[in-house]
């Protein structure tokens, strides 16, 4: 069988840290160690949107699935902009569904840009201005590894106003980028299923009470003042 991807026409751009499009919450965040210049194909004025991050892991069960099925629509039908890796099998069918609405999508890689091929799906996507394939490696870097993936899986929570992990599997890599999220004190949404049990001990929010208006206006001081109390409640045990 044939690989339909093929190598974006568009050369990869660089977006230098202290320029208008570098997502200034990836500086508050992560400091010293935040990128110093990200790579992009495509409209990188999207970056200006408030994102609602996503990472899960590879292992996701039955019943998270179906959860994830009906709140990625939702997402989509209500206009967020959506960031992720996109990777894991969960991740790439919400990314489906994704560009299948109108609202922008950043899909962030855990590779270099120079020799990156889209398929015919995504190509289409990033010609009509709805789709940014982001990258914080530079071109030599040509294939991704496990610790380039939990590098991309921060930058994504970091760049994003809060995060939503579907399912994290107990000590996965996805737990990396969760500890380090609610360590900052952003917010965090997961489903209130038994099978996120850790995840909701662990002072992160349902997705039922995430509010899609916090994607177009100011996240309150309230919201973050909680999210402090609940992941300091978890660390004292």
């Amino acid at each position: 069988m044939s690989d339909v991807r093929q190598k974006s026409e568009i050369a990869p751009a660089p977006i230098l840290q202290d320029g208008k499009e570098y997502p200034p919450l990836i500086r508050d965040r992560l400091g010293d160690g935040a990128p110093r210049c990200l790579y992009g194909i495509g409209d990188a004025t999207i970056l200006r949107n408030r994102l609602l991050g996503l990472v899960c892991s590879i292992q996701c069960p039955g019943s998270v699935v179906i959860k994830t099925f009906d709140a990625v629509r939702a997402l989509r039908d209500a206009g967020v902009v959506v960031a992720g890796g996109f990777h894991s099998p969960m991740e790439r069918e919400c990314l489906h569904f994704l560009l299948r609405g109108e609202q922008p999508v950043v899909l962030c890689v855990a590779r270099g840009l120079g020799s990156y091929r889209l398929d015919p799906e995504h190509k289409e996507a990033v010609e009509d201005r709805r789709l940014l394939v982001l990258s914080p490696f530079a071109e030599t870097y040509h294939r991704t590894t496990a610790a380039q993936a939990v590098e991309r899986n921060n930058v994504v929570a970091a760049m994003s106003q809060a995060l939503w992990v579907p399912h994290a599997s107990p000590s996965g890599k996805t737990w990396t980028t969760v500890r380090a999220a609610l360590a900052r004190a952003q917010p965090v949404y997961t489903f209130d299923d038994e099978e996120n049990a850790e995840l909701l001990k662990a002072a992160v929010n349902p997705f039922e009470d995430l509010d899609c208006s916090e994607f177009t206006g100011e996240t309150g001081a309230e919201h973050v003042d909680r999210a402090v109390r609940r992941f300091s409640e978890y660390e004292r045990g």
